[in-house]
C-alpha cells in the first residue's frame, strides 16, 4: 500500500528542513550552534567582449567563481572557539607563523542543517577558511538582548560535505 493508505498514491517528498537548527564544525571538530548563518553564496564572474562589426550582442563569457564572505551569529557559550581563531590567523598568530614560512593557518569549516530530530540533512564544507573579522557584544545597562559574536569567515570555496 502506498504512502497515508492510498492505494495508487504517489509517494511524499519530505519536507524541506527548518533553516533554525543548523551547526559550525572546525576541521571535525563541533564548534556549536548559531541563531544566524549568512552567505552561502557564489557568483560566476562574467567577462565581457565586443566584437567588431557585431552590434546584436556583446559576447558574454564566464570567468572565475567568487565566493562570498560567511557570517556567523550566536550567543556567547562557555566555550570559547571563535576569537582565538582569529588571533591564529592574524596579529601575534602571524608572527608565530614567521617560522613556518608564513603559512595562513586554514581550517575546514563544515555548516550543517539538522531535521527536527537533530540528525544532519545537508552540510556544506567551507575549504581553506580562516576569520576576517570578530564583532563582541554590545552592552548597554537598559537593554534586555543577549549577549551575542558574531564572526566573518573568507574560504576559498563552499562544496557538498560528506
Amino acid at each position: 500500500m502506498a504512502p497515508h493508505g492510498r492505494p495508487g498514491a504517489p509517494e511524499r517528498t519530505p519536507d524541506p528542513p527548518s533553516s533554525a537548527r543548523f551547526t559550525l564544525s572546525l576541521d571535525s571538530g563541533d564548534v556549536g550552534t548559531f541563531v544566524e548563518i549568512s552567505g552561502l553564496a557564489v557568483t560566476v564572474e562574467v567577462e565581457e567582449l565586443v566584437e567588431g562589426g557585431q552590434n546584436d550582442f556583446t559576447h558574454r563569457l564566464p570567468r572565475g567563481l567568487k565566493w562570498q564572505n560567511v557570517v556567523l551569529k550566536r550567543g556567547l557559550t562557555d566555550p570559547d572557539v571563535l576569537l582565538p581563531w582569529l588571533a591564529e590567523c592574524a596579529g601575534p598568530g602571524v608572527e608565530r607563523a614567521q617560522d613556518q614560512g608564513f603559512r595562513m593557518p586554514v581550517r575546514t569549516a563544515t555548516i550543517a542543517v539538522h531535521d527536527s530530530l537533530g540528525a544532519p540533512v545537508r552540510s556544506w564544507a567551507l575549504e581553506h577558511a580562516f576569520p576576517v573579522r570578530w564583532t563582541g557584544p554590545r552592552f548597554a545597562a537598559g537593554a534586555s538582548e543577549l549577549a551575542s559574536e558574531e564572526l566573518e569567515v573568507c574560504h576559498r570555496g563552499l562544496f557538498a560535505a560528506q
